[in-house]
């Protein structure tokens, strides 16, 4: 019987290590993306017991084509603490992490609270009173940055840093299935995408992890709750050095330097 609160001990030593340790699953066939949540929740109450305080919640695997070949049905999620938030135009230091790397985002701030099992994407516009351009820092703690799925979840999905933009917009001032994001690493185009890649609108991920919390008995996600939404780019490697800055249509840019 494998014990959830030791494999989690495991995943946060490896974080504060910076250090990689192998997957649950090359040893355990039989762990799940049932035990990886429960994994999850033990190192979500671990970091709580540390004084630490969620700040946001991310989606991953967003995209159709990554769901297909994973062959899953819905994404991921996991949780941002407020010792990841690092200020627009800030810095990284990349002794932090193991092998970091970065994608650009839309993140949802709630006007009201937003509850599944039944949420639609219509439903969490009309309940969003701000969106803003994010780029997101993961960091897989599994060696060589390779795992199956319910390792990533137990992994609280490689969460790692977040940096949120200065601007914010409302709901209806933004074509959000339409925004263009291209992405630099020292001033050599990197990475880009549109926004329509998070299952089709990134408002749709927001009504999807409703429905998925609410199924895992987790309530609703409260107002004036973050939600990173999934990446609008793939993710890209950053190193020290490097000076990062995402372009997005409409919403300004956003940046940070490692050092």
């Amino acid at each position: 019987m494998l014990d959830c609160r030791e494999l989690a001990i495991r995943l946060l030593k490896a974080e504060e290590n910076h250090k990689a340790v192998s997957c649950i699953t090359e040893k355990n066939p039989e762990f799940d993306i049932a035990m990886a949540y429960q994994v999850q929740n033990e190192l979500v109450q671990l970091k709580k017991n540390q004084g630490h305080k969620i700040l946001a919640y991310k989606m991953g695997i967003t995209s159709q084509a990554k769901m297909k070949q994973m062959n899953i049905n819905e994404p991921i999620y996991g949780y941002i603490f407020d010792y990841m938030n690092v200020p627009d135009e800030g810095e990284l230091l990349i002794e932090d992490f193991i092998h970091p790397k970065v994608e650009a985002e839309i993140a949802f701030i709630l006007a009201e609270d937003v509850e599944g099992p039944n949420m639609t994407m219509e439903e969490v516009l009309s309940k969003t009173e701000w969106v803003l351009p994010a780029l997101e820092i993961i960091d897989s703690r599994y060696t060589d940055f390779v795992f199956k799925l319910p390792d990533v979840i137990a992994d609280n999905t490689s969460a790692a840093r977040v940096v949120f933009g200065k601007r914010r917009f409302r709901p209806n001032e933004c074509e959000l299935d339409e925004i263009g994001v291209t992405m630099f690493t020292n001033g050599e185009l990197r990475a880009d995408g549109v926004s329509a890649a998070v299952l089709g609108n990134p408002a749709n991920s927001v009504a999807v992890l409703a429905n998925m919390l609410s199924h895992n008995g987790k309530g609703k996600i409260a107002k004036g709750s973050i939600i990173l939404s999934g990446g609008i780019t793939e993710a890209i490697m950053v190193n020290k050095g490097d000076s990062v800055t995402a372009n997005y249509d409409g919403m300004g840019s956003v940046s940070f330097q490692v050092r």
